[in-house]
């Protein structure tokens, strides 16, 4: 069994793929990778396809992530109804989601700076068009949530290895 986990923001080129490439190479770092089912999808499929941009690749590569080889797609719902977390990198990807989660699914769908200790922060800012120290901001977001995320998840992950 695994624990399929789902990362999305609006293109699936910036927030979405750093936190799907930081929280795998989290997972396989603390020897959990195959206790997952990790992805990342995008509101919208503008960028269907499509690489993370230049700017996320470099900082996530900076950080000791790959994200190169990750492309753009929508989310669906059949995503949705195959993740056990569907994290929402902001408030608006959050309201999408909830027009297309079924009903069963609701309890799935979170905001991702749930997991993080950053008080008072709601929404990882999307860095697109923005500067490299945008980028390294989202990350630093990023980062901190997905350590957050993997604690939270660590007894659950342990016990589906265990299996």
């Amino acid at each position: 069994m695994t624990i399929g986990v789902l990362f999305v923001c609006t293109a699936n080129i910036c927030r979405s793929p750093m936190a799907e490439g930081v929280f795998r190479t989290l997972a396989r770092r603390a020897g959990l990778e195959q206790a997952f089912a990790i992805a990342s999808a995008g509101t919208t499929g503008i960028h269907a396809g499509e690489a993370p941009t230049p700017a996320a690749v470099e900082a996530a590569a900076r950080r000791g992530y790959d994200i190169a080889s990750q492309r753009s797609r929508a989310v669906t719902k059949e995503d949705i109804a195959a993740a056990d977390y569907v994290l929402a990198m902001d408030r608006s990807h959050m309201a999408d989601l909830r027009w297309m989660a079924p009903r069963d699914k609701a309890a799935s769908l979170q905001m991702f700076t749930k997991f993080g200790p950053m008080p008072g922060i709601l929404d990882v800012q999307d860095p697109y068009g923005g500067t490299q120290q945008d980028y390294e901001r989202a990350l630093d977001l990023i980062e901190a949530g997905c350590k957050g995320l993997l604690s939270a998840l660590m007894p659950e992950a342990k016990a589906a290895i265990a299996q």
